[in-house]
C-alpha cells in the first residue's frame, strides 16, 4: 500500500527530509525546491533557479567521480558514461524510487492529472540537489549523489546503457574480413584478491594490440576499443606495456 502523502506543509517537508537522510539548517532551499511553478507565487519562488544550480553540481561531481573512478579511461569514454548517469531519465526513475513526487508542491488541479510527468520528477531531482548545496555545501551534495548515482555509474559501465566495444568490433570484423573476433588471454598478474587480466582481440590471422582489464569481460572491452581504433588507424586507448 503506497505511503500517504503529508497534508501540512511542515509534514511534506520533514517526510522529504526523512526521504532525503538530510535535515537543512534553511528550510526556505527545501520549499523552494519542492514548489513547481505552477504552486508558486511568481516564477522566481519556484524551483527552475535551483534546478539549474542542481544541474550543474551534478554534473560537476559526476564528472569528478568518473575522473577519479577510471583513470584509463579517455575523455570520449567518460563523456559516454557521463551522458547516460546525468540524463534526464536516470534522474526521473531516482527521483520516482525515492519517492519525490508526494513531496510536491503543486498548483491546484495539477495533481490531479494523473501519474506525476518524468520531466517534473527529473527537475525535482535536481533542484534538491540545488538546495542541498546551498545549504549544506559540496560534501552534503556529494553525499547525496554518490549514495544514489554510484550504481548506476557500474551499472552502465558493465554495459546497460553504454557502448558494448565488443558487439561493435564484431559489426566491424564481419562487415569488412567476414570473420568474428576472438580474444586471447595472454596474461595474468596480481594477487589472488586483485588479479588483472591482460588480453587480445583476434580477426583472422591479425592479432591486435592487448589491454589490460580488472576482469575477463572489462579486458575483452578495452582489447576491442584497441582493435576498433586500429582499424581505424587511430592511437589505441589502452596501451598494455
Amino acid at each position: 500500500m503506497p505511503e500517504l502523502r503529508p497534508r501540512g506543509e511542515e509534514d511534506l517537508l520533514e517526510h522529504c527530509q526523512d526521504l532525503l537522510d538530510y535535515t537543512f539548517e534553511n528550510v526556505a532551499y527545501l520549499r523552494s525546491a519542492l514548489t513547481h511553478a505552477s504552486g508558486a507565487d511568481h516564477r522566481l519562488s519556484s524551483n527552475e533557479r535551483l534546478e539549474f544550480l542542481g544541474d550543474a553540481v551534478l554534473g560537476l561531481i559526476v564528472c569528478e567521480l568518473l575522473y577519479r573512478k577510471f583513470p584509463d579511461y579517455l575523455e570520449g569514454e567518460l563523456t559516454r558514461i557521463k551522458s547516460v548517469v546525468v540524463s534526464r531519465q536516470t534522474c526521473a526513475k531516482i527521483s520516482q524510487r525515492l519517492g519525490f513526487e508526494e513531496c510536491l508542491i503543486l498548483g491546484k488541479g495539477m495533481g490531479m492529472q494523473g501519474p506525476t510527468p518524468p520531466s517534473l520528477l527529473a527537475d525535482v531531482f535536481e533542484s534538491l540537489i540545488g538546495a542541498m548545496y546551498l545549504d549544506g555545501g559540496i560534501e552534503a551534495a556529494r553525499r547525496f549523489i554518490v549514495e544514489h548515482l554510484e550504481a548506476e555509474i557500474e551499472e552502465t559501465v558493465e554495459g546497460h546503457g553504454f557502448v558494448n566495444h565488443k558487439s561493435l568490433l564484431q559489426q566491424n570484423a564481419q562487415r569488412q574480413f567476414g570473420a568474428t573476433p576472438t580474444y586471447l588471454l595472454l596474461d595474468v598478474a596480481g594477487p589472488d584478491h586483485s588479479k588483472c587480466f591482460k588480453v587480445s582481440a583476434q580477426i583472422g590471422r591479425q592479432r591486435y594490440a592487448p589491454a589490460w582489464g580488472k576482469n575477463k569481460k572489462d579486458a575483452e572491452q578495452r582489447a576491442a576499443m584497441n582493435a576498433l581504433s586500429e582499424l581505424a588507424g587511430e592511437p589505441v586507448p589502452f596501451a598494455a606495456d
